[in-house]
């Protein structure tokens, strides 16, 4: 038998967990927007500027 606490706090999880479903999905799927790191103009001199690769 278990504690009426335990089991409303499971039911609690699975109607939390299922509501909403089908826009949480829509949600991870969409992400995050990709934006520029470096956009347009910017100075490749400047101090947080990517590092040039090395070539040998």
């Amino acid at each position: 038998m278990v504690s009426s606490t335990r089991q409303t706090e499971r039911r609690r999880a699975t109607r939390a967990s299922s509501a909403g479903r089908s826009n949480k999905r829509a949600r991870v799927k969409a992400g995050t927007p990709t934006f520029p790191v470096h956009p347009a103009g910017y100075d490749p001199k400047a101090a947080d500027a990517r590092k040039a690769k090395e070539t040998k």
